[in-house]
């Protein structure tokens, strides 16, 4: 540590003052001071801090340990003097303290040995410093010292064991000292500790056993108190400060500590329970506070108190402190100062800082005690006095100066102020004054109208006037006037109201998705005389804009975006939150299983974050058999953590949570541990029972089985009973394991009883309900008889029959069904088909109606009658034709415009005819637009499928309805329109008039003779061009390398360019891909036959000649050649 007193550099004593803004004589006042008790570091320069004003300006001057002259010594009792012609202000006595860090006494700390659950205190005795330093304990891994109930350090620093454990041997321990203002750690030599023990120890032991003392043979104990010894103690506390009260208690097991106050409550509010209950704090201790105090110490073997009895004394504080007095001459005035404190504290008065019973006598002053009454004060009395209040706790001290003035009003204002304020808001106008005697204040309004006071107004004796609620109304000039017997003074002040600033639309809550483009309003209506700022605040980052776009919002958006409208005189705000979805919820975590019973159990999770969007549900899944194969079980809402699930028996269950949002699901939870619950025997009956015949001799019994979840058992089966309906009959039954069951050599379609119950090792299920069925069935033995047909129309006939007999269908009777063919048609030469139809007619019925026949032509039907097993035997075939119908549409109308003069029409006949054609019927009408001509007909005789239409003018279309009829009647219409002419003046090439061959045009052969010459003419010039040499002469070897010297050749190419149209050295071509030729212009890329670049004009392959060579000799010769128009594709790519 430090020398006492090395690094003070400089004792400054700063010395500030402040001046009144005219000159008016002022005793000296004091406006700051260093605090009384003054510690500091001494390394650092000392300032010790007086402040005062006065007029004229004070002198200073100080005294150290009540001496007089420079100090020799820093350490001590420092008081600054203020002085001028009007009195001296006194300073507190400033108590000046040097930090210090002393080093810990040098001592031998022996092993301490002690007795496994004795108490023991590891004393800490630190030396003293200035402020007192902060304790610490450490172990010898220098890591701090675990601290509970049982070990703990007391306030004085000393660390208490309540009981040893053999652990606690396990490490030394070191108490260091740390001082606040050099920095610096002190440690004292560390302690260790030896613990004998009964019984060695052992690890697993204790962990095994629920009573870790009875385990190591610990005697338990009960409390003894280890500090505050003995049943009761004392402690005194000034008033103001914190209070502290500590028990600490030894036993076996560690005591738990509580706190009370004898005949009251703790006090409320202010009381704090720290050190594990052990100590008590009061803060803010009032004389309210006194009282006995007691601690409670106990454990299972019993209990012990210590009373604490608590006395409250205070230093003196002020009750009415003097306070600065100004007074004209012939005035009366008094200075009070009362104190109080316990013991209460005495009053002494000093004047100019000498006591007032060694001041020169003043006739009008008069001292009674706390008080000094002054009577007809006169010019020249002016003084500064001092309260001096103290006790032996402290005192306090205070300056208060007596000013006699003569002086007219002042008004210490500024001239003609301009006050601007919000309308409805209390605003105060302030005039400022100064005068002695002290002048009276009034206010006026606009220059006229009676003082101002009353109402919305209110005058302050400080000269303010304040209104309660400013008004348009109240906008005006303000005018104050002093007033005293040497004079007046008047001050102006302006007052302005404006229009409050107000958010009329403020920013809304936003739920967005990531990516999107939110955008938040501000829509402000403010005072147009004022400016106006609107600052948006996105996570405190100030942003100006009355609206706020955000531009694909992620996650990071997510938060409180605040609008602020502000003006010179007021701000509104308003604030939005803005939620981003960003992702489906987390999964859940940390499933458990609680509550385990037979057909339940409670799961309980840990949800995951939400990501910005409400989890609206919880999904529930659970493995039961197939590990890994996952089923629905049931789902919850999303504000559920727990939630109790039904079970079945006999069932291995694994449960996970899946979380759901608008965003879609999360991942699904890491599952739940197992669950076996136990078996039962089964609940339920298989479902779906039923019996039926696959064969004429047998019935076959099904059902739906029980899936596992009804199992509830090992070794699943169904007890199977029939017998046949009849009350006497006997019961037959199987037990099988398969949902399936035979039963042979059983009459044809005979009824019976059938139960099916289900069973397990665990016992059967109730008994199950009878079901009915049936036997196989055969077919039918007997055909309907005496089937007659009636016409209805030409494509419909009504069929009556005789039913069989019920006897002779061997089953359950379906349908009966009528199969019927077309045979031919009446119509010579036309094919028809002979595929076979059927018509089902349901039940046990006579009558039927076959329809959707064709018309005239000859049909053959017969009829059958259908149970389960399928058709009987048909009945005789009866054939019948049917009449003429309707004709069907034509197969086509085509219609051609060969010019503008005609249409032509062309169809074919009906593809169904239905009958004799007697002709066929045309109607058509021209339309324009919306404008439509009359109807016109026409009729056509059976053979005639064409017919030209004369037009009426050229640009009307046709809208064409054609059809066949019979002699029944017409048909089917087929509908077309002609269609448009490309312009009124010219019609299409396919319907011109005078249709010509092109290609047999002289001008059109004369065309092409001169392009085949052209191109000719062009191959002969590039053959030239390529015998001479150009661009991409041929050589033999292609691989052939150039002679880097020759300058001339690059690229197989020889250069015929300028050197002055050169680029320069690594330049590039234009973007647009436009590319100054300087060699030779003829290349086949420009005619079209290069195909893109492929080819170079020498036949070889530029992706391996131009892009690879071109690339390794540029880079080569570092080539200042402009790029060719081949290579230009790879220069820019």
């Amino acid at each position: 540590s430090r020398q006492q007193g090395r690094g003070f550099s400089l004792l400054a004593l700063t010395l500030l003052t402040a001046v009144i803004c005219f000159a008016v004589p002022q005793p000296p006042t004091i406006t700051k001071q260093s605090v009384k008790d003054y510690i500091v570091d001494p390394r650092d320069n000392i300032f010790i801090e007086c402040e005062a004003k006065g007029n004229p300006v004070p002198t200073f001057s100080w005294t150290r340990n009540g001496n007089g002259g420079r100090p020799e010594d820093y350490e001590g009792e420092y008081q600054c003097f203020a002085r001028n012609d009007y009195g001296t202000a006194l300073s507190s006595k400033i108590h000046l303290q040097v930090s210090k860090s002393p080093l810990w006494p040098k001592e031998k700390v022996d092993v301490i040995e002690v007795d496994e659950g004795a108490p023991l205190s590891l004393q800490c005795n630190p030396p003293p410093g200035l402020p007192s330093p902060v304790i610490f304990w450490m172990s010898s891994s220098m890591e701090p010292i675990h601290q509970d109930k049982r070990v703990s350090q007391g306030q004085n620093g000393d660390l208490y064991f309540s009981n040893v454990m053999l652990q606690d041997a396990q490490t030394d321990y070191s108490c260091n000292a740390r001082f606040h203002f050099t920095h610096t750690i002190q440690q004292k030599n560390p302690y260790t500790l030896k613990v004998k023990t009964k019984k060695p120890h052992n690890e697993t032991s204790l962990r095994n056993h629920t009573d870790m003392y009875s385990a190591r043979g610990v005697t338990e104990t009960t409390p003894s108190f280890m500090y505050p010894y003995g049943t009761s103690s004392s402690q005194m506390v000034l008033r103001g400060v914190d209070l502290l009260l500590e028990c600490i208690a030894s036993g076996v097991p560690a005591p738990d500590i509580m706190w009370y106050k004898k005949g009251g409550e703790l006090p409320a509010g202010k009381t704090k329970l720290e050190n594990f209950n052990k100590a008590l704090r009061i803060s803010n201790v009032s004389e309210e506070d006194s009282g006995e105090y007691f601690c409670l110490a106990s454990n299972k073997m019993g209990s012990i108190r210590h009373t604490i009895s608590v006395r409250v004394k205070a230093a003196p504080y002020w009750l009415d402190e003097p306070q600065n007095l100004i007074l004209a001459p012939g005035e009366d005035g008094r200075l009070v100062c009362r104190a109080n404190g316990n013991p209460k504290p005495a009053i002494q008065w000093l004047v100019n800082g000498e006591p007032i019973e060694a001041s020169p006598p003043n006739p009008s002053r008069e001292v009674a005690g706390d008080t000094i009454v002054f009577r007809d004060t006169q010019i020249g009395s002016s003084a500064v006095y001092q309260c001096n209040a103290s006790n032996e706790h402290g005192y306090l001290l205070a300056n208060a100066f007596v000013s006699v003035l003569d002086v007219p009003p002042r008004i210490l204002a500024p001239r003609n102020q301009l006050i601007k304020v919000i309308q409805y808001n209390r605003t105060r106008l302030d005039c400022p004054f100064f005068g002695s005697p002290i002048p009276t204040l009034r206010w006026f309004k606009n220059g006229q109208g009676n003082t101002l006071d009353g109402g919305n107004y209110k005058a302050h004796e400080n000269g303010s006037l304040e209104m309660n609620m400013a008004r348009k109304e109240d906008q005006g000039i303000y005018t104050c006037v002093a007033t005293n017997i040497l004079g007046k003074a008047e001050a102006q002040v302006r007052l302005e109201v404006k229009d409050p600033t107000r958010i009329v639309r403020g920013p809304e809550d936003q739920v967005v998705k990531r990516g999107s483009m939110p955008r938040l309003h501000c829509r402000v209506k403010h005072d147009p005389t004022l400016k106006l700022t609107v600052t948006w605040f996105v996570f405190t980052i100030p942003k100006e804009d009355d609206g706020l776009t955000i531009y694909g919002v992620a996650e990071k958006d997510q938060g409180d975006y605040t609008c602020v409208a502000s003006t010179e005189l007021d701000k509104d705000s308003a604030k939005a939150y803005l939620t981003v979805l960003g992702k489906r919820p987390d999964r859940p975590r940390d499933l458990e299983l609680t509550d385990l019973a037979e057909r339940s159990v409670r799961l309980t999770w840990i949800p995951g974050d939400d990501n910005n969007s409400p989890i609206t549900g919880q999904s529930f899944e659970e493995d039961r058999f197939q590990p890994g194969t996952w089923h629905n079980h049931s789902r919850y809402p999303g504000s559920v953590n727990s939630a109790v699930l039904s079970l079945s028996p006999y069932v291995n269950y694994q449960f996970r949570v899946i979380a759901v949002n608008d965003v879609g699901s999360s991942l699904p939870s890491v599952p739940s541990e197992r669950y076996q619950t136990n078996g039962a025997r089964p609940e339920i009956n298989p479902t779906g029972v039923q019996g039926a015949g696959t064969q004429k001799n047998n019935m076959e019994i099904t059902w739906t089985p029980l899936n596992a979840t009804q199992a509830y058992g090992p070794n699943l089966r169904y007890i199977v009973r029939w017998r046949r309906r009849d009350p006497r009959g006997s019961w037959y039954n199987e037990t099988v394991k398969t949902p399936r069951h035979v039963v042979w050599n059983t009459p044809i379609y005979v009824p019976y009883e059938i139960k099916v119950q289900a069973e397990n090792d665990f016992g059967r299920a109730p008994e199950p309900d009878t079901v009915i069925g049936y036997s196989g069935e055969d077919y039918p033995k007997a055909a309907p008889t005496d089937v007659r047909i009636r016409v209805l129309n030409s494509t419909a006939i009504a069929l009556t029959w005789t039913r069989v007999h019920l006897d002779t269908i061997q089953g359950q009777l379906k349908e009966y069904r009528a199969y019927f063919w077309r045979d031919s048609s009446l119509l010579k030469n036309l094919w028809v088909s002979k595929k076979r139809q059927y018509v089902s007619f349901p039940g046990d019925r006579n009558r039927g109606i076959v329809s959707r026949l064709f018309p005239y032509s000859n049909y053959k039907l017969e009829m059958v009658v259908t149970n389960g097993r399928g058709d009987g035997p048909r009945s005789e075939i009866k054939e019948f034709p049917t009449p003429e119908g309707v004709p069907s549409s034509p197969r086509y109308l085509r219609i051609r415009q060969p010019n503008l003069e005609s249409i032509n029409l062309e169809w074919d006949h009906p593809e169904h005819p239905n009958g004799v054609l007697t002709g066929y019927n045309l109607r058509y009408q021209a339309f324009n637009g919306s404008k439509t001509g009359r109807t016109l007909v026409e009729n056509f005789s059976p053979n005639q499928t064409r017919f030209t239409l004369q037009r009426t003018d050229p640009i009307s279309r046709y809208r064409f309805f054609l059809r066949a009829r019979t002699q029944v009647g017409d048909g089917e219409t087929i509908v077309e329109e002609s269609p448009a002419l490309l312009n009124e003046a010219t019609p299409t090439p396919a319907y011109t008039k005078n249709h010509v061959d092109i290609a047999t045009q002289g001008w059109f052969i004369g065309l092409m003779c001169a392009i085949a010459l052209l191109v000719l003419i062009l191959l002969i010039v590039c053959f030239i061009k390529r015998s001479r040499g150009g661009k991409y002469p041929v050589r033999d070897n292609k691989d052939e390398h150039l002679n880097p010297e020759d300058k001339n050749v690059e690229d197989g190419s020889f250069d015929y360019s300028d050197e002055d149209n050169k680029p320069l050295p690594n330049s590039q071509t234009s973007l647009d891909g436009t590319i100054k030729q300087q060699e030779s212009d003829d290349s086949l890329v420009d005619y079209g036959e290069g195909g893109e670049g492929q080819f170079n004009e020498d036949g070889s392959f530029i992706g391996q000649y131009t892009v690879k060579k071109d690339k390794e000799e540029t880079e080569g010769n570092e080539s200042s050649e402009a790029t060719s128009p081949v290579n230009a594709i790879y220069s820019l790519a």
